[in-house]
């Protein structure tokens, strides 16, 4: 099977707060339809799609209602990151130093779904070298 993209797809009340949000984040652009939205990173890439859930329940992690599936963003700059995330309308949910060499923040979008902006984690190449080395 070849693979042509990998999407990530969350369901959202409000198609146009949900999409704008994640285009924010990606540094991207929105194709919307009434019922989908494409979310365009600065690459050019399809990364997320946002369905039209009109009865769509937040998830209340960690205490409440589970969530599904949440999306980790691995950045060089945190203050940058968590700056720009605040601005976009998330949440922060779990607060970490950033001021740290490593470490990651919780958040939650705008429809309720949590993700983490992380840092300090292994670069591309250092994982690039780290998959090689045990793949041959």
């Amino acid at each position: 099977m070849e693979m042509i993209r990998n999407v990530v797809v969350f369901d959202a009340a409000d198609l146009h707060a949900e999409s704008a949000f994640w285009a924010g984040m990606l540094g991207g652009h929105v194709f919307e339809d009434e019922t989908f939205h494409s979310v365009i990173d600065a690459a050019g890439e399809w990364r997320i799609g946002v369905q039209l859930a009109p009865r769509h329940v937040p998830p209340d992690w960690p205490d409440g209602a589970p969530q599904q599936v949440h999306m980790d963003l691995h950045v060089e700059d945190p203050v940058q990151a968590h700056d720009q995330a605040m601005r976009l309308g998330a949440r922060l949910l779990r607060a970490g130093d950033l001021e740290s060499d490593e470490g990651h923040q919780v958040y939650a979008d705008p429809a309720g779904h949590p993700f983490c902006i992380g840092w300090g984690h292994p670069s591309r190449e250092a994982l690039a070298t780290f998959v090689r080395e045990r793949l041959g």
